[in-house]
């Protein structure tokens, strides 16, 4: 970050945001022009262009027209699987597990697996495939080919399930009749997958992070599965942080947050850029891997046995550790994507009186949505899924989809939402996300289900934390053209510049 301890933002044009107290010269629209000063990390004055704000300061930017609005935030981030996905091979357009098979050949044949390592892939959705991913169809592939065996493992694009060669099962300890790890088999080896050494891995985070500032991001709620407040601790005493970061807990490190007295929001780092963020507990699975916990069943019903999906926890422990965290100031953020257990997980809101968040509420009763928002509970969901699901949910949620990625229905009712990406589940891009949400369409098809899109200020105010006016954070973006409801300009969004607390992350003009 280049610092600035005084500068001004000359002739800027306000993007206007919904929902929020009058920014100063709101009265112009966004036609007008203002001049924006910035001191010591936050907005000193916002006025009508030319009327000498630009003296003192130690740098005077002239913005020439351009858009000004606050930083983007992503709401639901894992940082470190995000950093690991962007140097993994790309696997999320394959149609089919043999399709997968070889692209992993044809790899191994570019770059040879070093002694002790593996080929980790990533991205793939069966839910549709013709065929079934086995570690039989890795092995032969990989024999057929006449290369040595090496552990390889395919990652889904949702994060609840893996395919694993035989190889590779035997590299983990696992004696498994399928390859294919799902849910609670998956999970307890994430982290000998994803392993790397914390140097290298904190090069690539920060990698990723001057990626999402170049696209306007200021901001992530962390909810890597990991110790987020020291790894976030150490990549700030190792280097300038380029985004402001709420680190998450998980339940095996509730019990010595609360020890230390870390609720949410509490600092983390002295430049006070990371804090404590909420408390993450997976209630149920997710849609591709026909996990997610459902009041109806997934088809098809065999033998007369009807799967809906499965919760993660029960009830009663969810409801435990929720109470628990809420008396010590840390809120929640329980994933749920079934309309079961969004059900269930609303349950445990009312009962125990915590705040905060249901992550991806991607399956809603419309009764429900409206006890999310008699509660008060954020709605923090990642409307890019809406659009990468929408054929996998039009076979498994049929009859269903109506109240799917219900963000028109949210947004009626008065919940509040929080957009993110769920990198790297979707990738980490803001705009990708409010132009799903604001379009329900991309790649040139029809929109999925239009009456579930949100207007263009919902989806940005949906997308910041902050507002251009004196006292807040000079977190800005500048753009060089105006947001308007286009899915393809939305996507392509030219962002000029990026300011961190005073600080330029990015800086094209």
């Amino acid at each position: 970050m280049t610092e600035s301890p005084s500068l001004v933002l000359r002739r800027a044009r306000l993007v206007p945001l919904p929902g929020r107290a009058a920014e100063p010269a709101a009265d112009l629209g966004g036609r007008g022009l203002v001049d924006v000063r910035v001191e010591g990390g936050r907005i000193a004055s916002v006025t009508p262009s030319g009327t000498g704000t630009g003296e003192g300061a130690s740098e005077v930017v002239d913005l020439d027209g351009r858009w000004l609005m606050p930083g983007l935030w992503d709401a639901h981030v894992h940082m470190a699987q995000w950093a690991l996905a962007r140097r993994r091979l790309d696997v999320s357009e394959a149609a089919s597990a043999a399709e997968v098979a070889r692209a992993v050949v044809d790899e191994l044949r570019r770059t040879p697996v070093p002694d002790g390592g593996a080929l980790v892939a990533a991205g793939f959705r069966d839910g549709l495939w013709p065929d079934v991913p086995t570690a039989e169809l890795l092995d032969r592939a990989v024999v057929d080919a006449g290369l040595p065996p090496v552990p390889v493992v395919v990652v889904s694009a949702d994060l609840h399930c893996a395919w694993f060669s035989s190889t590779a099962l035997a590299e983990v300890g696992v004696d498994h009749p399928t390859g294919l790890l799902r849910e609670t088999e998956w999970m307890p080896l994430m982290a000998q997958v994803d392993r790397a050494p914390e140097v290298a891995l904190d090069a690539w985070v920060d990698d990723a992070a001057a990626a999402a500032a170049r696209l306007g991001v200021v901001g992530i709620v962390d909810l890597e599965i990991a110790d987020n407040v020291a790894a976030w601790y150490r990549r700030a005493a190792a280097r300038p942080l380029r985004l402001r970061v709420d680190a998450a807990l998980w339940p095996e490190h509730l019990d010595a947050a609360i020890e230390r007295g870390l609720a949410s929001g509490a600092w983390v780092t002295p430049d006070g850029l990371v804090r404590v963020g909420p408390f993450k507990v997976i209630a149920d699975g997710s849609l591709n891997t026909r996990t997610a916990f459902c009041h109806e069943p997934y088809p098809p019903v065999t033998d007369g046995v009807a799967w809906t999906g499965a919760l993660n926890v029960e009830p009663e422990h969810l409801a435990e550790q929720m109470t628990r965290a809420a008396r010590h100031g840390i809120r929640c953020a329980i994933h749920a994507i079934g309309d079961h257990a969004n059900a269930v997980v609303l349950d445990a809101f009312e009962a125990t009186g915590a705040r905060g968040s249901i992550e991806h509420a991607q399956l809603l009763t419309p009764d429900d949505v409206t006890r999310m928002a008699a509660l008060g509970v954020v709605a923090s969901v990642q409307p890019e899924h809406a659009l990468d699901d929408r054929d996998v949910a039009d076979v498994h949620w049929a009859g269903r989809t109506g109240r799917s990625f219900a963000y028109g229905d949210l947004a009626r009712a008065g919940v509040t939402m929080t957009f993110g990406s769920d990198a790297p589940v979707a990738r980490l891009d803001p705009w990708a996300a409010i132009a799903a949400a604001v379009t329900r369409a991309r790649d040139g098809r029809e929109p999925w289900h239009p009456e579930q899109a949100v207007n263009l200020g919902t989806a940005l105010a949906s997308s910041v934390r902050s507002r251009v006016t004196p006292g807040e954070p000079a977190d800005l973006v500048v753009l060089d053209a105006e947001p308007v409801p286009d899915g393809d300009l939305l996507r392509a969004m030219p962002v000029a510049a990026t300011m961190l607390a005073g600080a330029w992350t990015h800086r094209a003009l």
